[in-house]
């Protein structure tokens, strides 16, 4: 008797098994080679509560991929509705700005860019905590895209940082230690699998270490600098003069973002502020990020 009950409990647990495994999200990508985009892209779903557990399917079977619940970089389509989301077919020509006119970025997207666009937000506020309608989690998404995200989809659509040949090469950035983790050409061992995981750890740890300084120190530093604009006209008259609350916080890009984002008809032309031994220092606005000539 107790065998039998063994034997139906075991039969029982594996349907129960069965249909955890059937009821479980799958995503999507291609096999073989890895690059960064994918690897991004799976990243990225995974920080979602419905996909937080999904298991990732590398195929480039098209019954294969039809049974997954999101593709990305593989199938040849780009339908959102669907939740297919690769830019490899020639009819994609898709940028942030195309599909967000109110976005600035013209560099077209990898699928990277893609899921960051469409789940990007949330990604964000599962990770920061930062309610959906926080204008504080707007600046982030812009914030990450501009400086993680978007060059993930340079390098991998091949968009040049400039033209011209370069003068030197760059060999560390996050794409192309991504792609030193495949295996190498003539390795006995071609399986991708192992490399794909360590890819996506990689990348997964490095967004998250990014997304965790802008948030805590590159968010802090930009409402010091505004409440420092807001109030310009308490210092000074002229609007020239802007005195911030507490030195030491990077101020000259904040300062020119906020400037057009509060259209601020006077240029500001003084920055004052005290250092760490509490004496006060004043410096001029630059003409522009990268120029040491002054307003």
């Amino acid at each position: 008797m107790h065998a039998i009950r063994q034997f139906v409990r075991s039969a029982v647990s594996q349907v129960f098994l069965s249909k955890v495994n059937l009821m479980k999200m799958r995503i999507g990508t291609h096999n073989g080679t890895f690059h960064c985009d994918e690897v991004l892209a799976c990243f990225l779903l995974r920080q979602l509560p419905e996909y937080k557990d999904a298991e990732i399917i590398r195929s480039r079977d098209a019954s294969v991929l039809a049974e997954c619940d999101v593709v990305v970089d593989v199938g040849g389509e780009y339908n959102p509705t669907q939740k297919r989301y690769d830019h490899h077919q020639r009819s994609f020509v898709e940028s942030f700005h195309s599909l967000c006119p109110e976005k600035p970025w013209v560099t077209k997207l990898s699928s990277a860019g893609l899921i960051y666009l469409h789940f990007g937000r949330e990604v964000l506020a599962q990770l920061t905590q930062l309610k959906q309608d926080d204008a504080q989690l707007e600046v982030l998404y812009n914030k990450m895209y501009e400086n993680f995200v978007e060059e993930v989809d340079a390098v991998d659509n091949g968009i040049s940082q400039c033209d011209g040949e370069a003068r030197y090469t760059i060999t560390t950035t996050l794409s192309t230690r991504v792609g030193y983790l495949n295996p190498c050409w003539n390795s006995k061992d071609q399986d991708t699998e192992e490399g794909f995981h360590k890819a996506m750890a990689l990348v997964g740890a490095e967004f998250k270490d990014r997304l965790d300084y802008f948030m805590k120190a590159w968010l802090p530093a930009r409402e010091i600098v505004q409440q420092a604009v807001q109030t310009r006209y308490q210092i000074d008259p002229s609007g020239e003069i802007v005195v911030l609350a507490q030195g030491g916080c990077p101020w000259k890009e904040h300062l020119f973002a906020l400037e057009k984002e509060m259209k601020v008809d006077v240029p500001i032309k003084f920055v004052l502020y005290t250092d760490q031994n509490g004496h006060w220092r004043v410096q001029c606005v630059p003409a522009g990020l990268n120029t040491f000539q002054n307003r």
